[in-house]
């Protein structure tokens, strides 16, 4: 029997550190012996590089405008650290077109050149900031990933993107059969944040998956271009990170999420102090 690939869509707020937790998250389980590959899909085309020791690889858009419609799979597709292949759609040039037309090119031409493999066990999509509209949409809409995470920490602006995630979940849920497996908080410090993140959760019915605790060596490691995995792999963050890989490996709480009304969202910040510094 074959085993079943799990397509995943990573989504959050832009600079929420959602790039570096996608590749740190899937240095982990690729250490662990998954086949793992990441489909980059920000127009900045950052979504590998940790992996990639920079900003190795000409990004799908870029490839097809240099060499037009009949291009190989390994001049999209590199191979990173522990045998992750590192995919970058990139976007358009400056000021024209949708950048989200490269997530559906993308898609469409590596399943045309074969990309998806039988010996995958997961496909990551690093989805672009907080957009769940038009191409960003993609991975949801057409049903792609069934299994998103909401990559979020206790401010407030990432509170209201993470909701309005779950809102586009929603919508696709019956669609696409997608689900949410859970919020990762990516740590910035806050009062109270693995609690407010948790009741944040809880309302949206779906877990705090895991907190991941804010520590430099994430960015020492990021001006080496790596994953914390391979700059100091002994490092307790980089425990941190095969903890989250292990309970995305395990998760079995996948639901479609009830996302708050506004009232409600700000009745829960304010519980937790964050609208009394808002109004500092």
């Amino acid at each position: 029997m074959a085993k079943k690939l799990r397509q995943i869509a990573i989504y959050g707020k832009g600079g929420i550190g959602k790039s570096t937790t996608t590749q740190n998250l899937t240095a982990g389980l690729a250490e662990a012996g998954k086949k793992v590959m990441i489909v980059g899909c920000d127009p900045k085309a950052d979504s590998t590089r940790l992996l990639l020791g920079g900003l190795a690889q000409k990004t799908v858009l870029d490839t097809l405008r240099a060499e037009g419609e009949d291009i190989s799979l390994d001049q999209i597709l590199k191979e990173g650290f522990q045998g992750i292949e590192c995919v970058e759609s990139g976007g358009p040039e400056p000021g024209v077109g949708c950048a989200g037309r490269g997530i559906i090119t993308s898609i469409g031409l590596l399943e045309s050149l074969g990309a998806y493999t039988e010996d995958l066990d997961y496909v990551f999509y690093d989805v672009l900031g907080d957009v769940v509209c038009g191409g960003f949409a993609m991975p949801i809409r057409e049903g792609k990933a069934k299994e998103i995470y909401i990559v979020a920490s206790g401010e407030m602006m990432a509170l209201y993107a993470a909701n309005n995630i779950a809102k586009g979940i929603q919508r696709y849920a019956k669609q696409g059969g997608v689900r949410l497996g859970g919020i990762i908080c990516n740590s910035r410090n806050v009062d109270q944040e693995i609690e407010l993140l948790k009741a944040f959760a809880k309302e949206l019915g779906t877990q705090l998956i895991h907190f991941v605790p804010r520590d430099n060596i994430v960015q020492r490691a990021e001006i080496r271009k790596k994953t914390v995995i391979e700059y100091k792999s002994d490092a307790e963050q980089a425990e941190e990170y095969r903890a989250l890989a292990k309970k995305i490996e395990e998760n079995k709480m996948f639901v479609i999420p009830k996302p708050m009304t506004q009232e409600r969202l700000e009745e829960i910040l304010f519980e937790y102090g964050l609208m009394d510094l808002a109004a500092d």
